[in-house]
């Protein structure tokens, strides 16, 4: 397959690195989370500023929108949770459980569960409800950096520091499995939408394919120059983007896993430093990345004869 790939716009306003980015209840809005504490709301189009949406008062690593509730759930680098009110942009809640940064945050609407990942190792459940902790598991002294849900939203797997990744049935919360990942921290991983695939990159720079009937290894790809730090499919499950400490966004074949095309600054100006986050917008195959530089890179990625 070959693709197109080219640079809409750069975003900038943000006055630290950029950790965080997420869906808007439309395709023609995002947020995004920073080093510079606050949560802002953009738009696609360039002449529409962004807005502060809210500043936590420390460094914002993980945005959870949940658009069902109005509420924008956010991480920081405290181990607070702060629950926003979208639409009055105020905060309507803090959770102070997490000992370490609160590095991923997902909720699971099938379950009523939202669930949270920290730097202190621990992996939390809380109920989508009223915000009451379920269930709070240590799973290793490293930290945790990512979680998936997915599908059918039965199972959450956990990104561990430790190079495991571990899946839980997200009915009874127990822990199914457990199995070593990646030779460093685990970093990132994601379900393939329509295949029984999970997808991880980790700080040893590998992208690995497991079999999510038996968690067997599928294929290892060398990915990065660096550590992986973020994957996400495109809405219509053709692409996979991986974001790196090497400065690169690269996009694969989520088919046969092959590997498609590496946007860098040289050839497509590219971030400057460190890609800490790659986000595939809704119903368009438009790309988001967002990195160590402040900028947030808008792409379009577009397949081409075969």
């Amino acid at each position: 397959m070959s693709i197109q790939v080219d640079l809409l716009h750069t975003f900038t306003g943000h006055d630290g690195p950029v950790y965080a980015l997420e869906h808007a209840n439309d395709s023609e809005n995002f947020f995004s989370g920073s080093g510079d504490k606050l949560v802002s709301s953009w738009n696609l189009d360039p002449a529409i500023p962004p807005t502060a949406l809210i500043n936590v008062g420390a460094i914002v690593y993980s945005v959870c929108n949940v658009p069902e509730k109005n509420i924008i759930l956010i991480g920081e680098s405290n181990g607070g949770l702060h629950v926003v009110d979208r639409v009055e942009k105020k905060e309507v809640r803090f959770i102070n459980h997490h000992q370490g940064g609160i590095f991923d945050i997902k909720y699971s609407l099938e379950n009523r569960h939202v669930y949270t990942g920290s730097a202190d190792g621990s992996f939390a459940v809380w109920s989508l409800d009223d915000f009451s902790l379920l269930k709070s598991y240590k799973l290793c002294k490293e930290k945790i950096r990512n979680i998936a849900i997915n599908a059918d939203e039965t199972n959450v797997a956990i990104a561990c520091g430790d190079g495991s990744i571990r899946i839980f049935n997200s009915v009874s919360m127990t822990m199914d499995q457990q199995y070593s990942a990646h030779a460093l921290s685990t970093n990132c991983l994601r379900y393939h939408p329509v295949q029984n695939v999970l997808v991880s990159g980790g700080r040893d720079a590998m992208l690995n394919f497991w079999d999510t009937t038996s968690y067997k290894l599928i294929k290892s790809i060398p990915a990065h120059n660096y550590a992986v730090y973020s994957i996400d499919f495109s809405m219509d499950a053709a692409f996979i983007a991986t974001a790196s400490r090497d400065k690169t966004v690269k996009i694969w074949d989520a088919t046969n896993l092959d590997f498609l095309v590496r946007i860098d600054r040289e050839s497509f100006s590219g971030h400057a430093f460190s890609v800490n986050k790659v986000l595939w917008l809704k119903e368009r195959n438009l790309l988001l990345s967002g990195g160590d530089d402040k900028n947030i890179k808008l792409w379009s990625v577009s397949s081409g004869m075969p």
